[in-house]
């Protein structure tokens, strides 16, 4: 095959050679002595260019073969598309696949959609239950700690409060007061015109039980901590800036502002309370 290219090849400048010999490049005739034409040169040969190409020489340049796998365009010029690009713009019969290394199944082989269904299934629950554990880590993480637990509650025993006095004990870094009224005390509280106090609030709408008074240790006017059993309605008394709370926790006197905070607390039992 080697042979026959470069026969082909250089049979080329003969062949040039023979069509060039006596051509005139400027009218493209085949001129005489002395410039008559001859008879049997009287009809004009086409010029061909030094640069220009021929289709019979293009398809001596292009391959051993005329018949290409890929129809050829004679024009002027080799095409530069890659041989993938080519058979796919140009389809034909004669490509032939390969199937001896793999089998091709047709699509939906009815023998493997229930593995396509295993696989598909356990695959999307495999993904429901890490974005399940991804929330639920996301969500306990914003949930309070033991210790902060805690201390977010407290409870007391009211076994060992004598009548008419107050305890104080310590809930999340705050004191809390408790106080066990007395009958004196809760009819001094309900006697109070409500419209009169500075932070109008019903004594019933501040306990629970009569009996007994919950209420956070802070001042509302700038954060002190009020004396117990002190003042001039029998209450609470601020020493910082003068500040008078009754019995109840309401504030009568002074700069505060409003009445001493009740928090949240229930009974468990009789003599068990639960303060948060």
């Amino acid at each position: 095959m080697l042979r026959v290219a470069v026969r082909r090849l250089s049979s080329l400048p003969s062949r040039s050679a023979a069509f060039l010999s006596g051509n005139d490049p400027l009218n493209g005739v085949v001129g005489g002595g002395g410039g008559a034409e001859s008879p049997s040169a009287s009809r004009s040969i086409p010029l061909l260019h030094p640069f220009s190409f021929n289709s019979q020489y293009l398809n001596l340049i292009r391959g051993f073969s005329s018949e290409a796998l890929t129809p050829g365009h004679d024009m002027g010029m080799i095409s530069d598309l890659p041989a993938t690009v080519a058979a796919v713009k140009n389809p034909t019969s004669k490509i032939v696949y390969d199937e001896h290394n793999h089998e091709r199944y047709p699509p939906g082989d009815p023998s493997k959609r229930a593995f396509a269904y295993f696989v598909l299934t356990g695959g999307r629950f495999v993904y429901a239950s890490v974005i399940r554990l991804l929330i639920l880590k996301f969500v306990l993480s914003m949930s309070a700690s033991k210790d902060v637990l805690a201390l977010a509650s407290l409870e007391v025993d009211l076994a060992s409060i004598e009548p008419g006095t107050t305890v104080t004990v310590k809930w999340r870094g705050k004191p809390v007061f408790i106080r066990r009224r007395t009958e004196e005390d809760i009819k001094l509280a309900n006697s109070v015109d409500v419209t009169s106090l500075r932070d109008p609030q019903e004594d019933s709408a501040r306990v629970k039980n009569p009996e007994w008074l919950v209420v956070v240790g802070v001042c509302t006017h700038l954060g002190c901590i009020p004396l117990p059993n002190a003042g001039d309605f029998g209450g609470w008394f601020c020493p910082c800036h003068g500040s008078h709370y009754d019995i109840s926790g309401r504030i009568r006197k002074g700069p505060a502002p409003f009445n001493l905070e009740v928090p949240t607390y229930s009974f468990l039992e009789e003599n068990k309370l639960l303060i948060g």
